[in-house]
């Protein structure tokens, strides 16, 4: 068992999560890039392996007799300084796992997709995992890189390889070891709490739990159809809602929040693309995320629930984890 990405978000969450349900039955492979921090994995009775997806010649041996692959590294990135960045990582290095999972004869490949890389219903509502993708996101270079990473992993299956994909919606939460890694968006409604941000997109998301998306990528390995999306998430809020949800919370520190208007996008957008191209980092704020942040990007989780047994935590259980 394999594991790539295994320090980030979820790779670190899917590590723990398969040690904790299979630590007497399962050999654990966690593959980190030279140099990588492994706080992460301190303790853990498992295997740490070193190779980057990008270098197909460093994943041969780590892959040497694996039973199945949880392809867990990528890049989130939404401002255009990360457009070739996106490519590489999303689409170049899921091809290198893709081919040498098949020279190895890895058994099961589980990709950690997005929703993302489904189409969008534009009135609304919940889109499934047969939604087509739409014209528009073709623009959004995060978007279109999970697209096309999902691409490489159907051209695996026609090479001969079982390939079954999970895709969760914005992942946030974090886990109650101290260790834990924990991203972006879920730092963001940290600060929406502290009173940081107080202006809300009029547009909405569908959010999951990191320890369900963990369990999922087990369910997906055990019980995914080859070839099969697997949507995964918790419930669709506007960011409204969830604005007035955080601010329910004992302690928090938001004294107004108000709705965006069309022209602050704008300004919001150019604001955080300059700061990444002065800083070389990655802003979540930028003008990609402000063009989806209008939107409603509702998924309905109706597969995951009935053929892969999920269930998934209340978004407001998952906001006090954060908050609390």
């Amino acid at each position: 068992m394999l594991v790539t990405g295994a320090t980030g978000y979820i790779g670190s969450q899917v590590v723990h999560a398969l040690q904790e349900t299979y630590s007497d039955s399962l050999h654990i492979r966690a593959l980190v890039r030279p140099g990588s921090d492994l706080s992460v994995l301190r303790g853990l009775p498992v295997e740490i392996v070193q190779g980057d997806i990008m270098n197909p010649a460093s994943l041969q041996e780590p892959f040497l007799s694996v039973e199945a692959v949880f392809h867990c590294a990528g890049l989130v990135a939404y401002t255009k300084n990360y457009r070739h960045n996106l490519y590489e990582t999303n689409v170049t290095g899921t091809a290198n796992v893709v081919n040498v999972s098949i020279q190895n004869k890895v058994e099961r490949l589980v990709l950690t997709s997005s929703v993302a890389a489904i189409g969008v219903e534009e009135g609304g509502e919940p889109a499934d995992e047969e939604t087509a993708f739409s014209g528009w996101q073709h623009r959004i270079a995060y978007m279109e890189s999970k697209r096309l990473a999902e691409m490489e992993g159907l051209r695996g299956i026609a090479e001969g390889l079982d390939v079954v994909m999970v895709n969760p919606g914005v992942v946030i939460g974090k886990d109650e070891r101290a260790f834990a890694v924990t991203n972006s968006a879920t730092e963001a409604l940290a600060s929406i709490y502290r009173g940081r941000i107080p202006i809300y997109p009029s547009g909405g998301m569908s959010l999951v739990d990191i320890r369900d998306v963990a369990r999922a990528h087990i369910e997906a390995w055990k019980k995914g159809k080859k070839g099969e999306r697997y949507i995964i998430v918790s419930e669709n809020r506007s960011y409204g809602e969830l604005f007035a949800m955080i601010r329910e919370f004992p302690g928090n520190n938001i004294k107004f929040a108000v709705s965006a208007d069309t022209v602050l996008y704008g300004i919001v957008g150019v604001g955080g693309e300059l700061f990444a191209l002065l800083t070389g980092g990655r802003s979540y704020i930028s003008l990609e995320s402000m063009q989806l942040a209008r939107r409603k990007l509702y998924y309905s989780n109706s597969k995951s629930v009935e053929k892969l047994g999920m269930s998934y935590r209340p978004v407001r259980e998952i906001l006090q984890s954060i908050v609390g």
